[in-house]
């Protein structure tokens, strides 16, 4: 099949968040550069109407055309990017206008496939076409797509998700991981990688790469874990037993894994574990650190608790996530 001009319809309306937007076309941009003009992707974005269309960073953008215009055609990609409200007390929820997802439903019925940047997840979910499905979204709102959408396997973990013809990306830059991934689906990884270079990306990663974060989860309510999670990220190397946990905040074992469920949904021994992978990830892709010292300063005290771990976590090892990860680098 020929792969020139494959049509990509970038859906958008008020408050729809910018990168989400322009991420994806600067890739597929940059791919014509690599191919030549008469190959890639024909990208246009489409709007409800043809007025200015105002983004949550407050930049408008004019729309190439307009829903009806392209309702009906052949799409090869349709692509939903997502939109947020904050609270007065910091607290994000995802957006999802029945309108959008009106269009969103009828458009994808002519799409050869789906995706969504970031919180459009939760557009795609409510248009129907993420039930039964494996799925991710940005993290802060993970929560919400598994609560509102339970016949939605929601994983909040890697940074994209191919589920057949359905793709689901992360947030925010996870956008661009996820556009060299359609790339490389249609044009293989060599020009993918490619593009990457273009972009001047560290790495091109692969879906399967974690977007958590310790130090980026959602923040808890309750002062008493929010020092002990810094506690914890200040002592790494430390030996950080639950019962040194437990002491630090003048409460009880059974009463610390109590709190960390109902504030961090995790154990006490399970938080320590991912921090500590967090920041041996971080050592692993910047510095040339022997496995024996990463494992010494992120206190794993052996290499083969490091290993372990990362099976665990990341379903790697420390070796192959250094080899992977630095690649692109090294080219």
């Amino acid at each position: 099949m020929s792969t020139v001009g494959r049509f990509i319809v970038v859906v958008l309306f008020d408050g729809v968040d910018l990168l989400d937007v322009t991420g994806p076309p600067e890739v597929f941009a940059l791919l014509q550069r690599e191919l030549g003009e008469a190959s890639g992707y024909r990208v246009a974005l489409a709007a409800e109407t043809m007025d200015p269309v105002t983004t949550s960073a407050g930049v408008r953008i004019l729309p190439d055309t307009t829903f009806r215009e392209v309702a009906g055609r052949s799409i090869d990609t349709l692509l939903v990017p997502g939109s947020v409200e904050v609270d007065g007390r910091g607290r994000v929820r995802a957006l999802a206008d029945p309108a959008v997802v009106d269009r969103v439903r009828t458009l994808a019925a002519t799409a050869r496939r789906v995706a969504s940047v970031c919180v459009g997840a939760h557009i795609l979910a409510d248009a129907g076409l993420l039930d039964g499905r494996r799925a991710t979204t940005h993290w802060s709102t993970a929560r919400q797509l598994a609560d509102e959408h339970p016949s939605v396997e929601v994983d909040a973990d890697p940074i994209f998700i191919r589920d057949q013809d359905v793709w689901t990306g992360a947030g925010i830059s996870a956008c661009l991981d996820l556009s060299l991934a359609l790339v490389a689906d249609d044009f293989g990884e060599a020009v993918a990688l490619r593009v990457a270079r273009q972009l001047v990306m560290y790495l091109k990663r692969p879906g399967g790469q974690s977007q958590f974060s310790v130090p980026l989860e959602p923040v808890s309510t309750t002062r008493r874990i929010e020092d002990l999670r810094h506690h914890v990220m200040r002592n790494i190397a430390e030996e950080l037993t639950v019962a040194d946990l437990a002491e630090q905040a003048h409460v009880g074992e059974r009463q610390l894994t109590r709190i960390f469920k109902t504030e961090l949904g995790t154990t006490p021994a399970a938080y320590i574990e991912s921090a500590r992978v967090e920041v041996a990830r971080n050592r692993l892709e910047s510095t040339d650190d022997t496995l024996e010292r990463v494992a010494t300063v992120c206190g794993f005290r052996t290499t083969d608790t490091l290993v372990r771990a990362f099976r665990r976590k990341l379903d790697t090892t420390p070796t192959e996530y250094r080899n992977r990860f630095r690649a692109a680098s090294a080219g």
